[in-house]
């Protein structure tokens, strides 16, 4: 049987909600910008997209091509909650229901879509459910394929509120029309490369041999792009409700404004440790590599697998001070008028704590004690309420969803929350 697959995409998620909880909103040009105070924007509402504004673009920009856009700060939470509405609704129709971001989700339907009567009437019904649970301003477009490499590429076709069908009879048209970009997985640079060889739209990637693309862009990816040429794609659709396999977790984040200060941007990489282990501790990892990447005028990006295996954020920011602090002929980074603008930190190389034998040591065992008590403590009444003094007068930085739920955690603490 010729699977049945559905791509469902939110339609200018962020901005949609917004409008949705605030009706003054409606009909405006309305531009989500970072919720740090960062005035960069990440997303828009089809009236700004209208009117020519992308994101992400500089709030300064999209001034200009849209003098009366609204600039409201993005609220993760808010949007998570709906997403979590979105999930509670999509799974009542098949069992099969992937999580693909914070907007958007895969649906395997090929054996349930007869018993409520067929595909347009799964789709009819989850839009009725959406405006009926969630809310009128909020809109889905759909893709219907065979594939999810398809069902993706038929859902951003005929936004807003569209619903395309890609079969095998139908592909080659659909690739006339569709970009190389229109294509997940396909992303500007690849682009560049594909035109430099002389490939520009989607069917002249189907004429391409296979050794050809393995030779410009390695095995792996010279596979994908001779697949995407033919339309095929045969991932299954992963249930939410099976553990992901969780390989790294990280955090990242974007400083409001150029950071010279660089206490202030050592207590950002120490909380955005102490996230990170949270993380692990909640998902009962621990971690043998850590990485670190901070870029603004110098750009410091570091890995480092560890003798011992960790889940403290104490434990990673000792790893990171030992990169700065080096000393030695010569430092490693030179760190004299220099700013930081964006900060990310990752935990690799995980294993199952389960499996980790306990310490015998007394100074280890009082050290796991006190840190599972500040969890209970962090798990009531919010996290970060218990700080190091590190972060003595520093801003907290708002534990929030991840944007894209690009995370596997996130993806994860989704569903289980769904």
């Amino acid at each position: 049987m010729q699977r049945i697959i559905l791509h469902l995409d939110f339609d200018s998620f962020f901005a949609s909600v917004e409008q949705l909880c605030n009706p003054l909103l409606r009909g405006k040009p309305v531009g989500i910008t970072a919720a740090n105070g960062s005035t960069a924007i990440i997303a828009a509402s089809w009236e700004a997209k209208k009117r020519g504004v992308t994101s992400p673009s500089r709030s300064y920009d999209a001034k200009k091509l849209c003098p009366d856009i609204v600039l409201v700060k993005a609220d993760f939470e808010k949007y998570f909650e709906v997403s979590k509405q979105f999930l509670n609704i999509c799974k009542d129709y098949s069992p099969f229901v992937e999580l693909f971001s914070i907007d958007e989700l895969f649906m395997d339907v090929t054996q349930t879509a007869h018993l409520f009567g067929g595909v347009d009437s799964v789709i009819a019904k989850i839009q009725k459910r959406i405006t009926q649970e969630i809310g009128d301003y909020i809109s889905i477009s759909v893709g219907i394929s065979y594939n999810k490499l398809l069902a993706k590429l038929g859902s951003g076709l005929d936004k807003p509120n569209g619903m395309t069908y890609i079969t095998k009879e139908n592909l080659d048209q659909v690739y006339t029309r569709a970009k190389l970009t229109s294509v997940c997985g396909i992303g500007p640079k690849i682009t560049l490369r594909l035109h430099v060889i002389g490939i520009h739209t989607l069917l002249q990637l189907r004429k391409a041999s296979l050794g050809l693309l393995i030779k410009e862009f390695g095995n792996v990816e010279g596979h994908f792009l001779y697949n995407v040429g033919f339309g095929r794609d045969d991932t299954k659709v992963i249930p939410y409700t099976e553990a992901p396999d969780v390989k790294s977790v990280g955090r990242q984040y974007c400083m409001a404004k150029n950071e010279y200060d660089w206490r202030v941007t050592m207590q950002h990489v120490y909380e955005l440790c102490e996230e990170v282990g949270i993380k692990l501790r909640r998902l009962n990892k621990k971690a043998r590599a850590v990485g670190f990447s901070l870029r603004g005028s110098v750009h410091i990006h570091e890995v480092k697998t560890q003798k011992r295996i960790f889940d403290t954020g104490d434990e990673m920011f000792a790893v990171f001070e030992s990169f700065i602090n080096k000393v030695g002929p010569s430092p490693r980074y030179v760190l004299e008028n220099q700013y930081i603008r964006k900060i990310s930190v990752w935990a690799a190389d995980l294993v199952d704590a389960k499996y980790v034998s306990l310490s015998l040591f007394p100074q280890d065992q009082r050290k796991e004690n006190l840190v599972k008590t500040i969890d209970a403590i962090n798990d009531r009444f919010g996290d970060h309420t218990i700080r190091n003094g590190f972060l003595l007068k520093a801003p907290k930085l708002k534990t929030v969803p991840n944007g894209w739920a690009a995370d596997r955690y996130d993806r994860m603490e989704l569903a289980r929350n769904a």
